[in-house]
């Protein structure tokens, strides 16, 4: 007897079907949050073994398509994201309502922080935006955001421990004014960020902290505070996995006069 797989069990056909039932999820035959049909069913609509349609959905798990739940089968992945908007930063709100309660409330969702201060010795990446010596010690609020019972997001920023040691920037949980309040307050009023966005697959940590499913990707975007003298103050590091998020930027067109000098096609 042959031990050579059947035809349409190959790695091809396998590849065939995964990508045809990506397009039936992509045109609305199963929606976000439905059920797959069972692998039986699949397995008789295409033709192919149980063991192949098990292969295929693995693919389309690897890709962040579908997802397992234990005991009730494999269901589209849904996708109700947040808008994240990072010049909300410098917006004027309540002083007792932080960023991200703000963006809550402007999205009508519910959920909570958890925020953790700690005191280490900046890796070079941190070190390096803040123009620190080498050694010199940051304090670090490491936020775990939760919307609608989910782990949402991770904001951790990074401070240089001489400017903020013994003030509310080192306390646990919220600061209601807002910790850039508290920088101000030092006389260090953070005007200005630098904001890089990088498209990677999360890290093992990030996994953990954020449950991630397989497949998806996050946007970690890593903002630098100034103050109105160019001096670096703050770096925050905003991991916001792909399958919850929509960056928004909102850009402003300056005229060729402005007084301060902002050249035409400029964003704020």
């Amino acid at each position: 007897m042959s031990n050579s797989p059947r035809r349409s069990d190959t790695t091809p056909r396998v590849h065939e079907i995964a990508a045809d039932l990506r397009n039936r999820i992509d045109a609305g035959e199963f929606v976000a949050g439905s059920k797959l049909p069972s692998t039986r069913i699949l397995s008789e609509h295409y033709e192919i073994s149980p063991q192949a349609i098990a292969r295929v959905i693995a693919l389309l798990k690897a890709d962040g398509i579908v997802e397992g739940r234990q005991g009730a089968g494999v269901f589209v992945r849904s996708w109700q994201p947040l808008v994240y908007r990072p010049q909300g930063e410098f917006r004027r709100r309540p002083p007792t309502v932080d960023v991200f309660m703000s963006l809550l409330q402007a999205e009508g969702r519910d959920g909570e922080q958890i925020i953790e201060v700690d005191t280490e010795i900046p890796d070079e990446e941190v070190r390096r935006r803040l123009q620190l010596d080498p050694k010199v010690p940051v304090a670090v609020r490491r936020r775990t955001s939760y919307v609608d019972g989910q782990a949402f997001a991770t904001d951790d920023s990074y401070v240089p421990l001489s400017i903020v040691e013994g003030t509310e920037w080192m306390f646990n949980g919220s600061v209601e004014r807002g910790t850039n309040a508290v920088l101000a307050e030092l006389g260090y009023e953070l005007v200005e960020a630098l904001d890089e966005i990088y498209i990677r697959a999360p890290k093992v940590a990030e996994v953990e902290r954020l449950s991630l499913p397989a497949g998806t990707p996050v946007a970690d975007l890593i903002t630098t505070g100034h103050t109105a003298t160019g001096r670096p103050i703050q770096v925050t590091s905003c991991i916001l996995p792909g399958d919850r998020h929509v960056i928004v930027y909102e850009r402003k067109k300056y005229p060729l006069d402005d007084a301060e000098g902002h050249t035409e096609g400029g964003a704020e």
